[in-house]
């Protein structure tokens, strides 16, 4: 080999040696950008929320949220009811009707009621002959959007009885309905020493705050259902828990009692029944000897338990809407003693005395009557005594001293209205009461002319006055009253109150 052939072999050496090298870094270049492009790609799919219900991702949910700036979540209830076991329906459940500014959702075991621009939801369980409603409130009140109910994620966990948790550093949803908690917790149980899970559907609400009411076939129990911790000891004969408190109401011996989950006795097991009456006047009804008083949530008596019946049965009156049947119009508590009936304000004041035969109006004969409990606008419930009728207001008082031949409601297009019938006349009960100046809840104005008030509410105790005094010739005098057209516009109403109160006082 001559020194050309050298060169030209040492040359060809670099030059292959030189092309691996680019080959080389281009192979890096390229893995670079594959992991980059890899990278970018987990970056972005980081950015999208993912939805985790019962376990598995969920696109189609993911696409029915909508998430405000502020971070809110909204579900539209209808939507994503099927998705989380529950039915979804227009109107109330108790009054069924096409109304789109309402809806209920119901499962097996619950029907809960929402209603636009309200934050209360009331919730009846269906596995109880109770018709009384109780309520819990959400964070913020349902929405309307693009003509669909939304609530809040606080609302769908209280509505639908589902657990919720938002991860916004992984922008990941993550929902399970308390079926698929309470399928999953039925055999880690076991691992800690108990048989099974209450069967009780308000025990079952428990497990979407972590909690689980447990037996060991003898006693009851609630553990934490993460780790198997004591919230409860298993001693107990019964428990229920309570929605609305977070407490449980507890039964040893056949006494009743409330016990929270710190496990501070808020009320001593020294009655026979327990329930909750109202959440935001803090009163429980008790049972003790089958007698009734109501206390509140720290056990303080606010009526003694002396009472042969405390509320009223409002199945007899559907078509008032009515949720509860222990607080009419927001104050007022029916109490039956010695076959007689009275009203106490829901702080415990006696403010009518025990002196009705009844609440309400039940209608017999009359096939346009609807049974009637209460006037919701006007604040007034109907009472009874001797087959007479008389309004009382939420303080307990008469808006009219007079008692008439009924009170009752009729029902026509949908339409409600109040009729009164006094000495075979009809009256029209709002725009009777109306004329006494008693306030329409629904008037947000203020109209009502006080001197106008005054001369009716003073007319109305003479009238009664002179009926008691003067029975006989009253009846000549109303005779008089109306034939007599040329009076002026408030001698009418004056006269109209005396025929009222001249027919019934007696």
């Amino acid at each position: 080999m001559n020194l050309l052939d050298e060169d030209f072999s040492e040359k060809k050496g670099k030059d292959t040696k030189r092309t691996m090298r680019v080959i080389l870094i281009c192979i890096v270049l390229l893995v670079i950008c594959i992991i980059g492009i890899f990278i970018y790609m987990m970056y972005l799919e980081s950015q999208n929320l993912k939805v985790v219900l019962n376990g598995q991702q969920n696109s189609d949910v993911k696409n029915l949220l909508v998430i405000e700036a502020d971070g809110t979540v909204y579900v539209p209830v209808r939507a994503i009811s099927s998705y989380l076991g529950y039915s979804c329906y227009n109107g109330e459940y108790s009054d069924k009707s096409e109304d789109t500014s309402k809806c209920y959702v119901q499962c097996e075991g619950e029907a809960a009621n929402l209603t636009l621009n309200s934050n209360k939801i009331y919730k009846l369980n269906l596995q109880e002959q109770d018709n009384n409603y109780t309520y819990v409130y959400m964070d913020k009140p349902v929405k309307a959007i693009n003509g669909e109910l939304y609530i809040t994620a606080d609302g769908m966990q209280k509505a639908f009885n589902t657990a919720f948790q938002y991860d916004t550093e992984r922008n990941v949803i993550t929902m399970y309905t308390s079926a698929y908690l309470l399928e999953q917790y039925a055999t880690t149980i076991l691992d800690y020493g108990y048989t099974e899970l209450s069967e009780n559907f308000e025990n079952n609400k428990a497990v979407v705050q972590n909690m689980l009411v447990v037996t060991d076939d003898k006693y009851f129990g609630v553990i934490n259902a993460t780790d198997g911790t004591e919230v409860l000891e298993c001693k107990y004969d019964d428990i229920i828990y309570q929605e609305a408190t977070g407490d449980f109401i507890v039964c040893s011996d056949d006494k009743y009692g409330i016990i929270g989950t710190n496990k501070k006795t808020k009320v001593n097991l020294t009655y026979d029944s327990i329930s909750l009456m109202d959440y935001d006047a803090g009163l429980y009804l008790v049972e003790r000897d089958k007698k009734y008083g109501v206390i509140d949530f720290n056990g303080n008596s606010k009526i003694y338990v002396e009472n042969d019946e405390i509320g009223v049965d409002i199945s007899k009156f559907q078509e008032n809407d009515l949720k509860t049947g222990y607080l009419l119009i927001d104050n007022l508590i029916p109490v039956m003693k010695n076959d007689k009936w009275g009203l106490f304000d829901k702080n415990g004041n006696q403010v009518v005395d025990f002196e009705y035969d009844s609440f309400g109006y039940i209608a017999n004969n009359n096939k346009e009557a609807t049974n009637l409990l209460v006037i919701p606008d006007y604040n007034v419930i109907v009472a009874c005594v001797d087959e007479k009728y008389t309004l009382l207001n939420a303080s307990g008082e008469q808006p009219f001293k007079a008692l008439v031949d009924d009170i009752y409601m009729t029902i026509n297009g949908g339409e409600k209205s109040y009729v009164m019938i006094a000495n075979d006349k009809t009256y029209d009960v709002e725009e009777y009461l109306d004329r006494l100046g008693v306030k329409n809840s629904k008037d947000n104005t203020n109209s009502t002319n006080t001197s106008t008030n005054t001369s009716n509410n003073v007319s109305t105790e003479e009238n009664n006055d002179q009926t008691n005094n003067e029975e006989n010739g009253n009846d000549e005098q109303q005779d008089s009253e109306q034939q007599n057209d040329g009076q002026q516009n408030d001698e009418q109403q004056s006269d109209e109150q005396q025929e009222n109160q001249e027919e019934t006082t007696e």
